[in-house]
């Protein structure tokens, strides 16, 4: 099957645009001494740092958001989070020059994220993008996050683009999930977030990249 070029590309942020994983951490180790326990190696965070707060809590304290205090620790971590949530972030390797040549080519480009907007917000602007994006899209603007697809329709509209004339890439089961409902070509982020425990060839994406400079070479001439 042969798949036309893109009106515009829309990219998860954690893990995909951005490395948060140093910062996601720190919050949680911050919480964790607090509570007297022991400090998570950043090796066992990095894999699971797109889960957000309950992915991160749950390693941390071996609980899961049904537990009586996992929402005060939630809330914690995010306090923790509001302190620290530029300091270390960069973005990867090839990702800014990888926007530029989108620009050039003439296709829009924006974000999607479940961050909350409280940080997307203001770590957007931090970033060092050389071209804006079009749109960004957190996990409480349109009151549902990934796997919704309203948040990949909103961006869509936002755009000004038809969902199925835009690519998604990300790098959880959830952004090729949500890409997939809302009729987008879907790119899976190989070098992001993955866990030895996910199962990305199940989850149906159209192509796979392992480092951000691989998805031009996807993209079809004008």
């Amino acid at each position: 099957m042969t798949y036309k070029r893109p009106a515009a590309i829309l990219f998860d942020l954690d893990g995909t645009l951005a490395d948060t994983a140093i910062d996601l951490g720190g919050a949680l180790n911050c919480l964790l001494k607090e509570e007297g326990q022991a400090s998570v190696p950043y090796t066992r965070i990095r894999p699971v740092a797109s889960h957000g707060a309950r992915g991160l809590i749950q390693l941390g304290f071996g609980i899961d958001k049904n537990h009586h205090q996992f929402e005060s620790y939630r809330l914690r971590f995010l306090n923790h989070y509001e302190h620290l949530f530029c300091d270390r972030t960069v973005l990867f390797d090839g990702v800014d020059q990888l926007l530029n040549q989108l620009t050039a080519k003439g296709i829009k480009w924006g974000i999607v994220t479940n961050k909350p907007m409280r940080f997307t917000d203001r770590l957007v602007p931090k970033l060092g993008f050389t071209t804006e994006p079009g749109t960004v899209v957190s996990g409480d603007t349109v009151g549902v996050a990934k796997p919704d697809p309203k948040p990949m329709y909103h961006a869509a509209a936002e755009l000004g683009v038809n969902p199925e004339d835009c690519w998604y890439v990300g790098d959880a089961e959830r952004d090729i999930e949500a890409g997939r409902a809302a009729g987008m070509t879907t790119v899976l982020a190989n070098y992001g977030y993955i866990s030895e425990d996910d199962t990305p060839d199940t989850w149906g994406a159209v192509f796979t990249i392992d480092t951000p400079d691989q998805l031009i070479e996807l993209i079809p001439d004008a």
